[in-house]
């Protein structure tokens, strides 16, 4: 049910009283040996999967600042199911509770719950393990569809046929084989590698993985010198996945060279390729705090 009432949210971050987010989540948390996204449900046209992609029925719960919950925000939006699918979104900051509702995001539109864990405790009592967004929750079922981000996004690119912009096709059948053989590599090297740069213990383990980082970008640099986006002339889910990582590269992820001493700009390809992206509204109205650069003309439609 809509929550109509006045607007409950999460008491203000407060990391004396509950710490920093991660200790007893994530995988750490006590004899914890399932998966660390464990929800995983999915949503299919036919219903045979015990949840059928039906308007009204769905509701997601992302954050700004979480690349991983931008990517379902970008796909629901480049599908057209802004009316089919509802939206909202945490607060940008987390203490030892974890993402919460506060107003600088709004309320919880749905569950008015202040924190996201009671959207996982309601799910399964006693639960846990990690909190994480995006969230595909089922309003019927008052419960998670799924937390594992990479089904979200396929689900919302291909079950809601009905009521989506068809001519957007993110996951066509004929290149299903080569989006998948992108995903994986993209995953490992870039939007996970970007991350294992800056958590490295030792000064090889990040020079290595730091090189890691630099080849790939230079290898897609490459590929996109001979066509518009990773997988040919049409927009797809390795576009998408690739992109929220290139979108946060300079600001977040190589500030002070962590990286690579080449910014996003040093790149021939790439860096138009990002402003073709960005200048969509599916992806710039999913993103906060790009600079003006972005909007430069990026010349790629020849």
């Amino acid at each position: 049910m809509p929550i109509t009432q006045t607007p409950v949210y999460a008491s203000p971050v407060d990391h004396t009283a509950y710490g920093h987010y991660g200790p007893g989540r994530l995988h750490l948390s006590p004899d914890w040996n399932r998966p660390i996204y464990p929800f995983q449900g999915r949503v299919t046209a036919d219903g045979s999967s015990g949840f059928l992609a039906e308007p009204g029925r769905y509701h997601l719960y992302v954050a700004w600042v979480c690349p991983y919950a931008q990517r379902a925000a970008i796909v629901r939006k480049l599908k057209g199911l802004e009316d089919v699918v509802s939206l909202s979104y945490v607060d940008d900051e987390r203490d030892g509770r974890g993402w919460a509702f506060r107003e600088r995001r709004g309320p919880d539109p749905v569950n008015g719950f202040t924190l996201l864990e009671q959207a996982y405790e309601a799910t399964e009592h006693g639960y846990g393990g990690h909190i994480s967004v995006p969230v595909l929750w089922d309003r019927r079922t008052g419960g998670i569809v799924s937390n594992h981000f990479p089904d979200i996004t396929i689900d919302l690119a291909t079950q809601f046929e009905q009521w989506a912009d068809t001519s957007v096709d993110l996951y066509p059948d004929r290149l299903r084989p080569e989006i998948n053989k992108l995903n994986g590599w993209i995953y490992y090297d870039i939007n996970a590698g970007v991350s294992r740069v800056a958590r490295a213990t030792t000064e090889e383990d990040r020079e290595n993985e730091r090189h890691r980082v630099i080849a790939a970008l230079e290898r897609l640099d490459e590929r996109l010198a001979g066509q518009r986006f990773l997988a040919g002339d049409t927009i797809t889910e390795a576009d998408v996945r690739l992109w929220v990582t290139l979108a946060r590269f300079d600001s977040e992820y190589n500030r002070g060279d962590l990286i690579s001493e080449r910014t996003l700009s040093d790149f021939e390809h790439l860096w138009p390729y990002a402003r073709d992206l960005y200048q969509r509204p599916a992806f710039r109205e999913t993103t906060e705090g790009l600079p003006a650069d972005w909007d430069s003309p990026h010349g790629r439609g020849r």
